[in-house]
């Protein structure tokens, strides 16, 4: 199953067919948008034309039931031809027009008449809209929301390849810390021995050696413990490989992974605490640039 982001787009406009053999609804185009970017829940608006209103519900489920997450605007209008924008008007139309205009500037006179672009521009508000036309939209409302998936799967695969390149970076600085807190405990121990053996001096070096010998193994034991940070990758190579299970797995995974970024930041925060070097430091704050970049491209996956 693709991974999908909650970042996308896609639009269309369809010509609807007469519906029962009336042409009211021809060469009327009709358009649909569809934008969306990342949020916690699925959050849907409209924005539609006046004709468009009733179709609302519809629309709703139907975009309720192909996506999760993400704030989605939805964006739909009608555009009638030009020669049927400046048709005619009949002669009732006038006529009923007129009448109100004229009940209008009897009670107030001071009210100018209409012009022709305002009888025009009422009587197109006021239209019957085309028949077919719920029909119309739902169907292209299908069309764009396929386009809408397809924009976002390949969204998804473009943040999901970034995440395993991320991941192998990871994996690398942890195997990078891995052979460094031997080396560490081994170094420290030399140190201890050689305090020690300054502190006792040459005349009692032959009576104590055994006892420096024995104090510095406990302090580099010690030193061992506090350093310790077998635990930490450990479960660093936990949450990489669950990382790329769900990845794999594709589907809803967004939430799932923002939980996993948390927890690769802990380890890598107690990794650095527990730094006795300049290279552990280091390797810690690389792991940590690459975290929150990864922080930042899952909050974009559903």
């Amino acid at each position: 199953m693709p991974v999908y982001s909650m970042t996308g787009y896609a639009t269309g406009q369809s010509q609807p067919e007469p519906v029962g053999g009336s042409a009211a609804a021809a060469g009327v185009p009709l358009g649909l948008e569809i934008r969306s970017v990342n949020s916690r829940f699925l959050d849907l608006s409209f924005r539609l034309s006046d004709e468009l209103r009733p179709s609302e519900p519809a629309l709703r489920e139907l975009i309720g039931a192909r996506l999760k997450r993400g704030k989605v605007e939805i964006r739909g209008w009608l555009e009638g031809r030009s020669d049927q924008a400046l048709r005619p008007p009949s002669h009732g139309e006038l006529q009923k027009l007129a009448g109100l205009q004229d009940h209008i500037r009897a009670w107030l006179p001071q009210a100018r008449e209409l012009s022709v672009a305002e009888v025009l521009g009422t009587l197109s508000r006021h239209a019957t809209p085309p028949s077919g036309l719920a029909e119309t939209l739902v169907e292209l409302a299908r069309q764009v929301l396929d386009d809408f998936t397809a924009s976002r799967e390949r969204e998804g695969a473009r943040l999901a390849a970034m995440l395993l390149d991320r991941v192998a970076q990871l994996r690398g600085l942890a195997q990078q810390a891995q052979p460094l807190v031997p080396q560490l405990v081994a170094l420290q121990r030399q140190r201890f021995l050689e305090r020690w053996n300054e502190a006792l001096g040459s005349a009692q070096a032959d009576a104590s050696s055994q006892a420096a010998q024995d104090r510095a193994l406990a302090e580099a034991t010690a030193f061992a413990i506090r350093i310790d940070v077998a635990e930490e990758l450990t479960r660093l190579q936990s949450h990489l490989e669950e990382i790329e299970r769900l990845l794999g797995k594709g589907g809803e995974v967004g939430k799932r992974l923002d939980f996993l970024i948390q927890e690769l930041h802990r380890e890598a925060n107690t990794l650095g605490s527990k730094s006795s070097s300049l290279e552990l430091t280091r390797i810690s704050v690389d792991m940590k640039v690459l975290i929150e970049q990864m922080r930042e491209q899952v909050q974009n996956l559903e």
